[in-house]
């Protein structure tokens, strides 16, 4: 433990950057994959915050002890066995042996242990880091027994399974100790990590956010496919089109032009792999402003044709609903009841009857004397901007509502977002992330109950659009609480339907995942239903 404690003493008081790893490729691995894609995040540090954690993963840099399988089962990694005790508060994980990570150090007990005691300690104890792993597991103590190779999680309460929250890219092993000379990045964040993954990231530019990973020489579980897998960042869908058919690029992911995946899959030249995913696209409201007026939020809610905007705008990429969880999962989405539906008319009326209109003709409805200008902050990925747009136009046409559509990065969006500077926020969300929305419904959640770690007195909570409702925290905290999977899932869909009923969010649709690849030089290159597993070691040259 003295030697944990040095290392994360020195992350608060240096920022503890992590170096690119010093693996070089092997002779063996002479194939090279060029993947162009849409990068989220210039730091790959599972603690900085949640893209890092995503990305570290998704360039199958980092792995976690157990990952998901596309039937949402659980699979372990770097843990191959485990025990739970019967008031399911104490998990001890068996880590496989031989695990190396990229730089030859041992991925044993010990490695795993300071790996997640400092995720959790930078996270709560330094404003550069904003990953929230408090708010998945409320944690009491991690330890490891050496002897045994083995690493106990203690916690505050039971957890119907940690294995599946262990998932989450959050939880990724990173060689605390490795070496630090290296790849210092703005802000504190490690610009790499040194991990277990097929792939070591050998250089990587912050400012065109494209990088070079190496085959990982020690990696535990098969042959690396490729010795070198360059990265580009494509922001543009039709360029990812464009290059992948001008042969720039080998692979790429989420085409979301529907006339270019078209083309892409009307020819044999492509292997296009599609995915109803576990991800719902909508947009934050932010009830601490102007759309806090139920009616207003009412109003919108019914003037916004999402069947036809999934349908004809984003070309069939997005599946319309109601619920916020996607249709195609266990909960019982037909049971929702929408009590406003689409209609246009209706909409106009509600808010001509609250007294809510346009009073010096300029176009404009007026709210406490002030025209209504909402602040709709968007990125342009997953066809969230052609929604931002869409909405724009419905609004202003035929309600007189301004809205002001700000396209950023994602990044940026997300700093935005936390400081609550929107009305409407666009997102993208794998909704069953740790294999269960216990998460992402935590966004909705406002508990200021000091005695529950989902509190938004606590820095871990993430209920950024400043929803209250005494309602949906006791099914919540009841949620939170069982262990009993008919129970949860019920409290699941209840939970949707107080959402619905307040017009809490704004729901665009169900989004549909892609993988596309050069069929003559690319196989394997599936889109996973947990679509944080991109390069994956199924992804092999064509033979």
């Amino acid at each position: 433990m003295k030697k944990l404690k040095k290392a994360l003493a020195a992350v608060l008081a240096a920022a503890m950057v992590m170096s690119v790893s010093p693996v070089t490729s092997m002779a063996a691995f002479d194939d090279t994959l060029n993947f162009g894609c849409y990068v989220y995040s210039t730091s790959f540090d599972p603690a900085a915050y949640q893209n890092a954690a995503w990305q570290g993963v998704r360039w199958g840099i980092t792995e976690c002890l157990f990952k998901f399988n596309d039937d949402m089962s659980v699979e372990p990694l770097l843990c191959d066995t485990y025990e739970v005790s019967d008031d399911k508060m104490t998990w001890t994980f068996h880590i496989r042996e031989g695990v190396q990570f990229s730089n030859g150090d041992a991925c044993d007990a010990q490695a795993v242990a300071d790996s997640l005691n400092r995720l959790f300690y930078v996270c709560a104890n330094s404003d550069d880091y904003s990953s929230t792993p408090a708010g998945y597991i409320d944690m009491a103590s991690i330890e490891a027994d050496t002897d045994a190779n083995t690493v106990t999680i203690v916690t505050n309460t039971a957890v119907a399974d940690l294995t599946a929250t262990l998932c989450f890219p959050f939880y990724s092993i990173i060689d605390v100790y490795g070496d630090t000379t290296d790849a210092e990045h703005e802000g504190g964040y490690a610009t790499s990590v040194i991990a277990t993954g097929p792939y070591a990231l050998s250089s990587f530019d912050a400012t065109t956010k494209s990088g070079t990973m190496v085959a990982n020489e020690y990696y535990w579980k098969e042959e690396v496919p490729y010795g070198t897998v360059n990265v580009t960042f494509i922001e543009d869908d039709s360029t990812k089109a464009m290059s992948l058919m001008s042969g720039l690029i080998d692979l790429t992911e989420n085409v979301t032009t529907s006339s270019d995946l078209a083309t892409l899959e009307a020819s044999d030249a492509y292997y296009v792999s599609q995915s109803s995913s576990l991800r719902s696209g909508f947009a934050y409201i932010n009830m601490d402003g102007i759309l806090g007026n139920d009616t207003l939020r009412q109003a919108i809610r019914m003037a916004i044709d999402s069947t036809t905007m999934c349908e004809i705008t984003v070309g069939g990429m997005y599946t319309a609903g109601v619920g916020i969880l996607p249709s195609s999962l266990i909960y019982e989405d037909e049971d929702l009841d929408n009590p406003y539906a689409y209609d246009l008319e209706a909409a106009v009326a509600l808010l001509d009857e609250a007294g809510i209109v346009d009073t010096d003709g300029d176009g404009v409805r007026e709210l406490d004397g002030e025209n209504i200008n909402l602040n709709y902050i968007t990125y342009n990925n997953r066809c969230l901007s052609d929604f931002a747009a869409a909405i724009q136009s419905t609004l202003s046409q035929y309600l007189g509502i301004g809205v002001s559509v700000n396209s950023t990065d994602s990044d940026t969006e997300w700093m935005l977002m936390q400081s609550g500077e929107y009305d409407l926020c666009d997102s993208n969300w794998t909704t069953v992330g740790t294999g269960d929305p216990t998460a992402f419904l935590l966004n909705w959640y406002g508990g200021t109950d000091g005695s529950n770690f989902y509190s938004t007195e606590n820095p871990d909570g993430t209920n950024y659009c400043n929803y209250d409702s005494d309602e949906f925290d006791a099914l919540y905290e009841q949620f939170i609480a069982s262990t009993d999977t008919d129970e949860r899932n019920a409290l699941v869909v209840e939970m949707e339907q107080v959402l619905v009923n307040d017009c809490a969010v704004l729901l665009h649709g169900y989004y549909n995942s892609t993988m596309i690849s050069n069929a003559s030089k690319v196989t394997g290159a599936e889109i996973a239903t947990f679509d944080y597993y991109w390069l994956s070691t199924d992804i092999k040259p064509a033979e």
